[in-house]
């Protein structure tokens, strides 16, 4: 009998979001007997979602000191990879990817997979000089290249580059609209049927733009007082955006649900979908959200390529709160109602997509060694 592959997944610091979503939905898909992952994260994430691991076959968690601390980071991924004897190390943390690489290189490993999930945008002058000094590495420890998107996979790797599109997928069917359940979550939410919802998933991080969002919610809301604006995450710069809210006189509008596990009932209770981020690579919130059949409007920042169904709009940034809003509650009204479905999602269904990254293990595994 042929033994499993073992995978290390670099996942850098679990917070809860996009990217372990995704990570996680295709771990959930492959068979144990095929492949073992260790994921392999910062002791300091803040949500580490620990009960998930609890009784899976094919999953263990590895805490490592953070990449912050990058000599005993280093240190501690050499001494894992030679104890641990990995068929493959594959990196999940963008253009911080050459670090855990380059141990894997040094301790022998023959599959070494740079995953692309992000890019860079304005602002976050430091967190962006960084990315784009250490993107000039991004080809030197890799043997493979897997990206998001074709934005996300030139931005790290270069247009000349060869790289694999593996699509953010999610387990489609579970999104399908529901009235019943969308009539339950706004009873538990304690929002009227009639009301306006605006929906906006992330971390509460400067990439998310989430001040803004508070700007267009304000245009929404004093042209229909009963709209509601919900915010499902955590993250740093969360009281600052309660404050904002609350200063601008929409406390009682705005919901703050923190972090969740039941995000696909969440969709059904949106009117809308909102991500006015800064930059992405192809956000996994906007193919759920287009699961669940929700119009969506996403900034000219992102990718494209998120444009899965005919209900996007894209905007940019520089038109200003009141035309993003006036743009939402057009597109919002015009889908609004009890009836809502996606067409085109085939592409990002989880079963399909999960067999396509274990044919790319064992296709890598051949080539490389």
């Amino acid at each position: 009998m042929t033994k499993p592959l073992r995978v290390a997944l670099i996942m850098g610091k679990m917070n809860g979001g996009g990217v372990e979503s995704v990570v996680m939905n295709y771990c959930s898909r492959i068979r144990g007997e095929n492949v073992q992952f260790d994921f392999v994260v910062d002791s300091d994430s803040q949500c580490v979602p620990r009960d998930w691991f609890e009784g899976r076959d094919n999953c263990r968690l590895i805490m490592v000191s953070p990449y912050q601390s990058l000599i005993r980071y280093l240190k501690e991924l050499d001494i894992l990879f030679r104890t641990e004897h990995y068929d493959i190390v594959h990196s999940h943390i963008n253009s911080l990817s050459v670090f855990p690489l380059y141990a894997a290189k040094r301790a022998g490993i023959k599959t070494r997979i740079a995953h692309a999930h992000s890019t860079a945008g304005k602002g976050e002058y430091k967190r962006n000089l960084l990315k784009w000094v250490l993107r000039r590495f991004s080809g030197l420890y890799p043997t493979d290249r897997i990206a998001c998107s074709a934005y996300a996979g030139e931005w790290l790797f270069g247009r000349t580059a060869s790289f694999t599109v593996l699509n953010n997928a999610i387990d489609v069917k579970r999104f399908c609209f529901n009235p019943d359940i969308r009539k339950r979550t706004r009873e538990e939410l304690g929002i009227d049927d009639d009301a306006f919802v605006v929906g906006h998933i992330g971390r509460f991080m400067y990439q998310k733009n989430h001040p803004f969002l508070i700007d267009i919610f304000k245009e929404i809301h004093d042209r229909q007082a009963s709209s509601r604006l919900i915010l499902v995450g955590e993250g740093k710069l969360k009281r600052a955006v309660q404050d904002k809210a609350t200063s601008e006189g929409l406390g009682g509008a705005v919901l703050f649900l923190g972090q969740r596990d039941d995000v696909w009932r969440l969709y059904q209770a949106f009117d809308i979908f909102v991500l006015p981020s800064f930059y992405e690579g192809l956000p996994v919130v906007g193919v759920e959200a287009q699961a669940s059949g929700l119009p969506c409007v996403f900034s000219e920042e992102i990718t494209e390529e998120v444009k899965i169904t005919e209900k996007c709009t894209v905007l940019p940034l520089e038109e200003g709160a009141g035309v993003w809003a006036e743009t939402i509650l057009r597109e919002g009204s015009l889908h609004a109602g009890n009836v809502r479905s996606a067409v085109g999602m085939d592409a990002f269904d989880i079963e399909k997509e999960a067999q396509r990254l274990e044919t790319f293990y064992g296709n890598s595994m051949k080539r490389n060694n």
